[in-house]
């Protein structure tokens, strides 16, 4: 198996180019999430059939953009795709978020298959790094954000149980050598078009409350490490804010969605809050994306970034570094996707009027 991976990383490596330093000092970006962060792995994973695209732009779970693009174009970093890690190189980082991924292990759509959830996504990045003797790229900005599935769809209801699995996914990553990272909370799950149609808008606005404040609390510990850049995004905050006062935001509708179940597009997208009956349309997709980068700007330069400042050296890991990490996470991500969950995603074929109802 090391074998393999090396072979592996050799080939990636010779493809890849120095990692960036640009102006928001971070050198990667890598995200763990479900549909809300997935930039096209289940689109790649069911050979393009999920999500229809079109009405759905690209593979993504919106009419546009999402915020990991639209922050990564600010951050001047493109991640690869999980599932396209045999044909690109990872050089700016990795995209591992699936959707209907649940918190932790799973997927919400389809349980019995053998998807990973956000724990289990960061799990493919961390685990081999031991046995590599190698740490993660301390200057990379690393984002989490999930749970909604456990709610929305998995029908969970132990709030504890949901936050325990995204704040072991923050432990493992700051185990793993990670200095920046960021995490989002949700916004109100029951004010999509979903709970309002369903008769669960309340119970959803009790988890999603309940939800954020066990978030907070948790993330206390690794906020007040010195070592470490935590950054939360109030996602729940700014939803609130949209909710007020839509016409501020330029949507005129945040009760509907805009996509019907036949995948019938409303005539002004733009007009909408909510694309389907639980995804965003780009626009609020956009706005994330700026409450990220304005929460990345208020905590200041990341952690390794104010080393390499301060020196006017570079904090870039040495080339077997990026070697062993792009290797091990190649073979795994995409040796887990091909020979187990890559047959099991296609399934997903059958399961697409979930991801509209």
């Amino acid at each position: 198996m090391n074998k393999t991976i090396a072979l592996t990383g050799l080939v990636l490596f010779s493809f890849i180019l120095p990692s960036k330093a640009d102006a928001a000092s971070f050198s990667k970006f890598f995200i763990f999430g479900d549909s809300l962060s997935d930039a096209g792995n289940v689109y790649n994973g069911t050979f393009k059939q999920i999500p229809a695209s079109p009405p759905y732009f690209e593979g993504r779970f919106s009419n546009g953009n999402i915020w990991t693009d639209y922050l990564g174009e600010q951050l001047n970093l493109k991640p690869s795709l999980l599932t396209s890690l045999a044909t690109t190189s990872p050089s700016e980082g990795i995209n591992f978020a699936i959707g209907g991924s649940k918190s932790g292990q799973g997927n919400s759509f389809v349980p019995f298959l053998p998807l990973p959830g956000v724990l289990e996504q960061v799990k493919l990045l961390t685990n081999p790094l031991p046995n590599l003797n190698t740490k993660l790229d301390s200057n990379a900005l690393y984002a989490i954000w999930g749970g909604a599935n456990d709610y929305l769809n998995a029908g969970l209801t132990d709030t504890n149980q949901t936050v325990n699995n995204l704040t072991s996914a923050v432990g493992l990553l700051t185990q793993a050598g990670a200095k920046n990272i960021m995490v989002l909370n949700l916004p109100d799950l029951g004010k999509t078009p979903q709970a309002l149609n369903t008769g669960t808008s309340s119970s959803l606005t009790a988890l999603t409350e309940k939800h954020n404040a066990t978030l907070e609390s948790a993330l206390i510990p690794f906020s007040s490490n010195p070592e470490l850049n935590i950054i939360p995004v109030d996602v729940k905050n700014l939803s609130d804010e949209i909710f007020a006062n839509p016409q501020a935001f330029g949507v005129n509708n945040v009760t509907q969605a805009c996509l019907t179940t036949n995948l019938s597009v409303c005539n002004d997208p733009s007009g909408f809050l909510f694309f389907d009956n639980v995804h965003p349309t780009t626009n609020f997709h956009n706005l994330i994306a700026k409450r990220a980068s304005s929460a990345i700007n208020y905590k200041s330069v990341p952690i390794a970034a104010s080393v390499t400042i301060a020196s006017a050296s570079t904090s870039i890991p040495e080339p077997s570094t990026n070697w062993a990490i792009i290797g091990a996470a190649t073979f795994l991500g995409v040796g887990y996707l091909k020979h187990k969950a890559q047959k099991a995603i296609l399934l997903l074929f059958q399961y697409q009027k979930y991801f509209i109802r």
